[in-house]
């Protein structure tokens, strides 16, 4: 039996263009997080993002798309199904960010998007197909 969750986080894009990641348990991944009680999705996308990385400023552009995975969650202690709705942000200021180093969050970088393929390379399949749709949209 499947533990549903849902989940919200955004690809946030500064002045300069650049898309913002985060470095935690050892992938680049990009800020989301967990719905909270009487929460909007949209809502949700913003906090985690604002929560994880110290942005502000943010704002809240269209989705790009929902994506499904599983894991086991050791907190939980059970089998998890993660629904996460991706939307686009971006800040009119550019803003170094703080690592949220309780959620194990490591470093934060902004990325051109002629430099992502290290990021790719070291990310999880559900990431890569987030960035390739945000990508082909934006075109």
């Amino acid at each position: 039996m499947l533990t549903p969750i849902t989940a919200a986080g955004g690809i946030v894009i500064n002045p300069n263009k650049e898309i913002l990641w985060i470095y935690r348990r050892g992938f680049w991944d990009l800020p989301k997080g967990k719905l909270d009680p009487n929460e909007t999705i949209e809502a949700c996308a913003v906090r985690e993002v604002m929560e994880e990385t110290g942005m502000h400023d943010l704002i809240l552009g269209e989705l790009i798309l929902t994506t499904k995975h599983q894991y086991h969650d050791p907190y939980l202690n059970t089998e998890v199904e993660k629904t996460t709705y991706w939307y686009k942000m971006s800040t009119g200021t550019l803003q170094d960010g703080v690592p949220q180093t309780e959620e194990d969050i490591e470093a934060i970088a902004w990325v051109k998007k002629d430099a992502l393929e290290p990021y790719l390379a070291k990310t999880y399949d559900t990431i890569q197909k987030v960035i390739e749709t945000f990508l082909t949209s934006t075109h």
